[in-house]
């Protein structure tokens, strides 16, 4: 399809009589086999049926109308994705980790509500993304628009549903526990975000969400990692979004796409890859090595909140710390750090208790968010753990996950290191996909560039640790955009990764960051 002026639309369709409705208000010029010349009102509600009724390639017009609205220009590819999603009801958006997906839906979005085609959006993602992406990036884009945070117990979930927010954020828990308010709700747009979450179609998560899906809604899925485990992955995203191009029932699909080797044991067909591509449309794509305008590191945050037995020991030991304070014993830079990093031990699930045992926490929210993270990443993954037995409680996580993973601490030999580091650089993800790193154990003069996302499961008190720890990949031979995650779910850990951040000099500001972490 072309366009001409402006004003008109070359489509190819062998079926105009779909197209040349008085909704689209078009009028034929000309015809010639299968390409109709239309004249066209040129307004958003246009493209939208047009993508409905089967033409390809429908340019949105938000590339002419729209004003770019927030606090950054948006890039070559944010554009190309916006329109790309505003011009359609149902669509995917395959962008990987790290290229702005969630900016590009809110200026879609943003632009479908400026022409009163939508009046609400449902905005569906994992809890620790609620603030970090999609709160953040509101208020960066959408300061004009008004947000419901629709987390907290039942109450206060109904009430942010209930209320006239424009958009609302939910996580997926959320909505199976207030699902009845939502289908009552005119949510016209739902945005599920890492959708692979809905992958599982006998699940409650998924039949809640199907439910709530009806005919005339909008919806956008977006992950960075279609399909990532199996083939079969794709049937859960497909019904949810576009049914009519999968089988009503998953075990035909999956004879499709897979074949059965053995007892409970199946493998992927050589077609599965053209079958999952053909059903899982219409779909936008861009990797980070596309997007030429992308920084080379990209930095993003991940919450994770605190247990409430995580939360409850947090206090017990800030309570301490303030007995200290308010006694007039003076606190030095050495006495700051080892305060703050009780307390950071605790956010990361295990700390030593007063007798020297090692206490261990439910540290669930962080340890999912972890995996979350993995299952993003299109290539290796480095997890920066600062505390010995932290590690160790997440090796164990993530062995039960069937995760390939090692450690690199003070303990492994360096015998064992060399070997475990060519196994990382040269055997593929199935092998080893995450290395779980003690910082100071090799923060320094490792390439480590099979891996382009570096996860900080708790923040370090060194600058100059995390720099170099983050440099791991930022080595020669990296062909890959990176991303540094940095996982937080309490106080300290936000204001500490600021600091960070800012190079802010430790001997002088970590006091400062404790007397602000026990007095505010």
């Amino acid at each position: 399809m072309q366009i001409l002026e402006n004003k008109y639309l070359v489509l190819r369709t062998r079926k105009p009589e779909r197209v040349l409705t008085k909704d689209v208000g078009a009028k034929v010029l000309c015809t010639k086999d299968d390409i109709y010349t239309i004249r066209c009102n040129w307004v958003a509600q246009n493209s939208v049926i047009l993508t409905d009724a089967g033409v390809t390639n429908v340019p949105s017009p938000i590339i002419r109308d729209y004003t770019w609205k927030g606090a950054f220009a948006p890039m070559r590819h944010q554009i190309d994705t916006a329109s790309f999603l505003s011009a359609r009801r149902r669509a995917f958006c395959f962008n990987e980790q790290g290229t702005g997906k969630t900016a590009s839906a809110i200026w879609a979005s943003d632009y479908l509500m400026t022409e009163g085609i939508i009046r609400r959006v449902l905005i569906v993602c994992p809890l620790s993304i609620i603030q970090a992406a999609w709160e953040h990036d509101l208020f960066q884009f959408a300061t004009h628009r008004t947000v419901g945070i629709a987390h907290g117990n039942r109450e206060k979930r109904k009430a942010v549903i209930n209320s006239d927010a424009e958009y609302v954020v939910i996580n997926y828990e959320g909505v199976d526990i207030v699902a009845d308010d939502i289908a009552k709700n005119n949510f016209d747009l739902i945005i599920i975000d890492e959708a692979n979450a809905y992958k599982t179609t006998n699940t409650k998560r998924w039949k809640t969400m199907n439910k709530l899906i009806t005919t005339q809604k909008f919806v956008w899925m977006m992950t960075g990692t279609p399909a990532a485990q199996t083939p079969f992955d794709a049937y859960g995203l497909a019904k949810l979004c576009v049914p009519s191009r999968v089988p009503q029932f998953a075990g035909r699909f999956k004879e499709s796409v897979m074949v059965n080797v053995g007892r409970f044991k199946w493998i992927a067909r050589p077609e599965a890859s053209n079958i999952v591509h053909k059903v899982l449309q219409p779909a936008i794509r861009f990797r980070k090595e596309e997007c030429l305008d992308l920084p080379e590191i990209t930095y993003t945050d991940r919450y994770a909140p605190l247990t409430p037995q995580q939360t409850s020991y947090y206090k017990r030991i800030r309570e301490d710390f303030l007995v200290q304070l308010s006694s007039g014993e003076e606190i030095s830079a050495a006495n700051a750090a080892v305060n703050l990093n009780k307390l950071l031990q605790v956010s990361s699930g295990a700390a030593y208790s007063n007798s020297g045992a090692v206490v261990r926490f439910d540290v669930s929210n962080r340890l999912n968010v972890v995996k979350e993270v993995i299952a993003e990443a299109s290539n290796k993954v480095l997890i920066f753990v600062p505390f010995k037995h932290a590690i160790e409680l997440l090796k164990e996580n993530l062995d039960k996950a069937k995760i390939p993973c090692a450690i690199i601490s003070g303990e492994v030999s360096m015998n064992k290191r060399t070997e475990i580091f060519s196994r990382f650089q040269n055997k593929p993800d199935t092998d080893l996909k995450v290395l779980i790193i003690q910082p100071a154990a090799a923060a320094h003069g490792i390439t480590l560039t099979a891996a382009n996302v570096v996860v900080w499961y708790a923040p370090v008190t060194s600058i100059e640790t995390y720099l170099q720890a983050n440099a791991r990949i930022v080595r020669k031979g990296q062909r890959n955009p990176m991303t540094v995650v940095h996982i937080r779910g309490s106080r300290v850990e936000e204001r500490l990764y600021k600091m960070l951040q800012n190079r802010l000099d430790e001997h002088t500001k970590l006091i400062d960051l404790y007397r602000d972490e026990l007095t505010l």
